[in-house]
């Protein structure tokens, strides 16, 4: 322990740049790794035919392979100069052509196979020292192929290695060899490295870029949908309150209305009182915390289909044509029921105004035996005004609150390139509704 501590930190830099060195170059160098054929899901490459796209998808193989044909045409003319033609045809034209298809298949075995070359082929070709021109293209197509397909570092490592093979050759056999190709094949090397390193830098960071812009995505709808679950939950809290208020109301006069009520009867109706009072308490301490600090409770009550009229009404002075259609016996629905209903159309109304400037909207409400239909529609946007962009999140919300009551939704275009939103809420039937909040209404007041 204390002597991991006494390291210096140059000493733990230079011990993990050989644990890179190790990892990249020597750690299963000549393990098998396919080259992945292209991806063709391009806005451009995505017009032509299916059969087009497959054969597309070879081309980095299909470039490999022709880089490699030219390379052995470019070793089978310097062996004109060879002393002897069928030893240097090995070095010089087979081993420097496989060693750039092996990239398609072991990309770091075939760098050290491509480097192991160099002096080989430097003896037989007999002129150029200490690359001769296949082998200088060889290499060189063997240094990018695998720059491509390793991480930047190891790049770096391969550069290093072939200067120092390069200066090491150049000064053994300098001598016998004037006509040294070291600097001017470094020089052309790094720039190509420094070329592909870039690239790869780029669509690394470009991936990494949509990588993050989905997490953000997700985590914007999620928080959206938070958002909105905890605005359901306030005005339904509001809702709940007041009907659990009017039971205790009732529950506590109910003895009142009751010549000489029986004692059972009115330990009954305390025992309705305190359970009301309690689950009050317990809703209000539980749904209370989904209120943000600044939330002040509405001092009106919460909005019903009732004021549906006035809400058209304010649409078509923000320049909205609006219509309604009402069929069916108009009732009086359930107060979460009748609450959701015109958030929904609400929320409706609001995406058209954003998203479709000048265009007209109907509002269909349908009430039906087994519950409430709605299906709000709008054309087309018209005029000069661009629409606004949106994220989604009314359409979230208003599948928050049709899910809640157990409903179904859909949201869609129309062939006429408006936008539809259709949704079905079942409403338990009950007997008299509107009666019975008249007289909890009344009970509620005389109380």
């Amino acid at each position: 322990m204390t002597e991991t501590k006494s390291r210096s930190p140059e000493f733990r830099l230079a011990a993990g740049a050989l644990g890179g060195l190790r990892q990249d170059l020597f750690h299963d160098a000549f393990a098998y790794r396919p080259l992945e054929r292209m991806r063709t899901d391009g806005p451009l490459l995505r017009q032509l035919s299916e059969r087009m796209r497959e054969r597309i998808a070879w081309t980095p193989h299909a470039l490999v392979g022709a880089a490699a044909l030219f390379v052995a045409f470019i070793g089978l003319a310097s062996t004109g100069s060879a002393p002897r033609f069928a030893v240097a045809v090995v070095p010089l034209v087979l081993v420097p052509a496989a060693a750039v298809l092996m990239t398609l298949v072991r990309p770091v075995g075939a760098f050290w196979i491509s480097l192991a070359l160099t002096p080989f082929a430097a003896f037989a070709d007999g002129g150029s020292w200490p690359w001769t021109p296949s082998t200088s293209l060889s290499h060189l197509t063997v240094l990018v192929v695998v720059a491509a397909r390793t991480r930047p570092r190891t790049a770096a490592w391969m550069w290093g290695f072939t200067a120092l093979l390069g200066t090491v050759m150049d000064n053994v056999g300098g001598g016998l060899h004037p006509s040294s190709t070291t600097s001017a094949f470094a020089l052309a090397s790094a720039f190509a490295l420094l070329l592909v390193t870039v690239v790869q830098i780029r669509r690394d960071a470009e991936r990494e870029v949509t990588v993050q812009r989905t997490v953000t995505a997700v985590e914007r709808d999620r928080r959206t949908l938070l958002e909105e679950r905890t605005t359901i939950a306030r005005e339904l809290h509001d809702v709940v309150a007041h009907h659990m208020s009017v039971v205790a109301i009732q529950a506590e006069a109910a003895p009142y209305r009751v010549e000489n009520p029986p004692p059972e009867l009115e330990q009954a109706f305390v025992t309705i009182r305190e359970n009301a009072v309690a689950a009050l308490t317990e809703l209000r301490r539980v749904l209370g915390v989904v209120r943000a600090e600044d939330y002040q409770a509405p001092d009106a009550p919460q909005p019903t289909l009732a004021q549906l009229d006035g809400l058209l009404a304010n649409v078509r002075e923000a320049g909205l044509e609006a219509e309604k259609t009402v069929t069916g016996a108009v009732r009086e629905l359930p107060q979460g029921v009748e609450l959701s209903a015109y958030r929904i159309v609400q929320e409706a109304l609001s995406n058209t105004l954003r998203h479709a400037p000048g265009a007209t909207a109907k509002v269909e409400i349908g009430y039906v035996l087994g519950g409430l239909g709605l299906r709000v529609v709008n054309g087309p946007p018209t005029g000069l005004v661009k629409p606004s962009p949106g994220a989604g999140h009314g359409i979230t919300g208003m599948r928050e609150r049709v899910a809640m009551l157990n409903g179904d939704m859909t949201a869609g275009s129309t062939e006429e390139g408006g936008y539809e939103i259709a949704a079905f809420i079942p409403v338990q039937p009950a007997c008299d509704t509107g009666e019975s909040h008249k007289v909890q209404a009344e009970q509620a007041e005389q109380a």
